[in-house]
């Protein structure tokens, strides 16, 4: 039988943690229970959602912003598009819907949602 691995409570101080576990080698979205849903024609591109994620799950580098030329949207190149969501590892929290000025991104659950 394999030996568990230490806790942290069980590593001497000072001692080395090798690998640290994170929600990229493991998909940590099965649990999730409501889904962001993107609306293209709502979105300004602003990219706030992208920096509120608490798990970086909104993608980077769709095609070109459906909405620029809209008054309000940006079209800094540096700030990239809008390219979806991760939802391997998307939790559901609901941050970048909260964070969206515009209410391009909504909740669904899940239960309703048919792929």
């Amino acid at each position: 039988m394999a030996e568990r691995p230490k806790g942290w409570r069980e590593i001497p101080i000072g001692g080395k943690i090798l690998e640290a576990g994170n929600s990229v080698k493991y998909k940590t979205g099965d649990w999730r229970t409501f889904r962001p849903i993107h609306d293209p024609e709502k979105c300004i591109n602003c990219m706030i959602c992208w920096m509120m994620c608490p798990d970086s799950c909104i993608l980077v580098g769709g095609s070109e912003c459906p909405a620029k030329g809209k008054k309000g949207v940006s079209d800094n190149p540096k700030l990239g598009n809008f390219g979806g969501f991760d939802l391997e590892h998307c939790k559901g929290c609901g941050i970048c819907a909260e964070s969206c000025p515009v209410k391009a991104i909504s909740m669904k659950e899940e239960k309703e949602i048919k792929e």
